[in-house]
């Protein structure tokens, strides 16, 4: 089938679908740590290599911006455009990804397993840098080129993306549920091969189509309605493994449900590009010029967005349908102070998410939980995740095309909440993990739907993969001082009387009460943000309105 927007949007989807394996780092942690004999503060170092190598994406963002194409038709030279095309793209990036996942993830099986003797930490901290760092190489690939094919419904592409990364962890796991259960190293084996070969597969699918029409919206609710689907499909599934003892048979029926879900996007991309050339043959006359009404205004406009054969039209077309910022590039974008205020709101938030989730399995096994039960609440975590960043990035987009809501109000909001979550974490109440966990895991997931899409639109889209990359950074410095300086830290201190383990409230408490009071401080940042982009967002919520009126 002709590549066209809708199949490179099924293609990101799916190679989202396998890219999140640094959010299943809780069911392989407790084989790493009982393997190598390391302490909590060791395996909290480590997590801070694979969130840096997640989140450090400055190299993907460099590398998207050298080798992604503008389309053919906006070259001086169609024929040196056509070389480029095949030189460079997308597929560059996801292919520097996947050899980075491989690599990583191969090495730590390696150790695990005995093969390799034991490697020294900061050995195996690279090994996790690998693993994680080819997190940002997918992502970038994937949402970098979605923004640019959506350009008018950026949150909402955005949470799309972000969103099918966040159920990534889960889906996995029942992967490892179905054929790995009880076998973690087996698990780091398939986190070696599966990410990898999956954009290998689809890298030559994920293009740039920059292009407008009025059904786009309606396609792009499929896409959520289907990642909605899944999520409550795997939110039942994941409840039902704790109530029911399942067999190997459900387990097996579990997962090809999950994986017919998981294909489906494909009919709708296949439904939306037959009425795509649908509309373009019927736009045009048998000699191939188009047959609209010109004197008609709404109709110019609506059709505009059709490739032409001279470069003028459409290169002006491309100008058009940019998001609204500034076109900055790196240095100009860091010079500023929106820049750090979001910078240090990210460290606040993503910063005390990860911690979160990187001692999950250890906060669960301090208040009793078991095993199971640690397990359900990493893979419930997916779910939370993928709820905050397709649910804001949907609403922040309804509510900023409807009712010139900024952006930024929401990254205010969320903030508040995830503070709440962690005083929830803190008083070691019976099922508060769980409740905790639960805001928590959606706020700290609308942070990663929110921040590129307020970068895209405070910077510009031109170079939004190295803008947005960079400021990622945060969520890994914010998570080494919270995870490695406050809960490892506090953890060991707790547990210096007894040995490695530490059981009982005290061992966590304080740590959530100084990550809530981290997370308010990014509310108050946040709160600031909010009021300096006032001017900026109406001027994007008055042109949102005009573009809608438009189509």
């Amino acid at each position: 089938m002709e590549s066209s927007k809708w199949i490179a949007t099924v293609a990101s989807i799916w190679i989202q679908c396998t890219s999140g394996s640094a959010y299943a780092f809780g069911i392989y942690s407790p084989v790493l740590k009982s393997s190598q004999s390391y302490d909590q503060s060791t395996l909290d170092s480590i997590a801070v290599f694979k969130d840096i190598g997640a989140n450090a994406g400055i190299l993907s963002g460099l590398l998207y911006s050298s080798v992604a194409v503008r389309p053919r038709y906006c070259s001086s030279s169609s024929s040196s455009s056509s070389w480029i095309s095949r030189v460079g793209g997308p597929w560059v990036v996801l292919t520097a990804g996947a050899i980075q996942c491989f690599t990583g993830y191969f090495l730590i099986w390696l150790s695990v397993i005995g093969v390799l003797p034991r490697p020294p930490v900061l050995l195996m901290c690279l090994f996790m840098f690998l693993a994680a760092h080819a997190q940002t190489f997918f992502n970038t690939a994937n949402v970098v080129t979605a923004v640019q094919n959506f350009p008018d419904y950026g949150g909402t592409i955005v949470g799309i993306m972000k969103g099918f990364l966040g159920l990534s962890g889960a889906i996995l796991i029942q992967v490892y549920q179905t054929i790995f259960r009880g076998k973690p190293s087996s698990f780091l084996l398939m986190l070696a091969l599966l990410p990898t070969i999956t954009p290998l597969l689809l890298m030559c699918s994920v293009t740039i189509h920059p292009t407008n029409g009025g059904d786009d919206k309606r396609h792009l609710n499929g896409f959520s309605l289907v990642a909605l689907i899944i999520a409550a499909y795997l939110m039942v599934i994941i409840i039902l493994e704790n109530i029911v003892t399942f067999k190997l048979w459900m387990y097996i029926l579990v997962l090809v449900v999950l994986l017919l879900l998981v294909t489906s996007p494909l009919s709708i991309a296949i439904g939306a590009q037959r009425r795509d050339v649908g509309r373009l043959s019927w736009t045009m006359d048998p000699e191939g010029t188009r047959a609209m009404d010109k004197s008609d205004p709404l109709e110019a406009e609506k059709y505009h967005d059709m490739p032409s054969d001279t470069n003028q039209e459409s290169c002006t077309h491309e100008k058009r349908i940019r998001p609204w910022g500034e076109d900055l590039n790196l240095l100009q974008a860091i010079s500023t102070v929106n820049f750090w205020m979001i910078f240090l709101a990210m460290a606040c938030g993503m910063g005390s998410g990860l911690a979160t989730v990187n001692n999950i399995s250890q906060i669960g096994g301090s208040l009793g939980y078991s095993s199971v039960e640690t397990s359900t609440l990493v893979s419930l975590w997916s779910i939370w995740n993928f709820l905050g960043r397709f649910g804001a990035g949907y609403i922040s987009d309804y509510f900023l095309h409807s009712r010139g809501w900024a952006r930024p109000s929401f990254m205010v909001i969320t903030l508040a909440t995830m503070s709440i979550g962690h005083i929830v974490i803190a008083s070691g109440l019976p099922g508060a993990l769980y409740a905790g966990s639960i805001l928590v895991g959606i706020c700290y997931g609308s942070q990663w739907s929110l921040m590129p899409t307020i970068s895209s639109e405070v910077f510009g889209v031109r170079h939004m993969g190295t803008i947005f990359n960079t400021i990622s950074i945060a969520s890994p410095l914010g998570s080494y001082i919270l995870s490695v300086r406050v809960v490892g830290y506090i953890y060991d201190k707790e547990a210096s009387d007894s040995g490695k383990t530490c059981s009982g409230v005290h061992c966590f408490m304080l740590s959530f009460l100084i990550m809530a009071s981290v997370s308010l401080l990014g509310f108050l940042v946040a709160l600031g943000l909010f009021f300096r982009t006032r001017k900026l967002y109406k001027q994007v919520a008055y042109r949102q309105l005009q573009h809608s009126a438009n189509q």
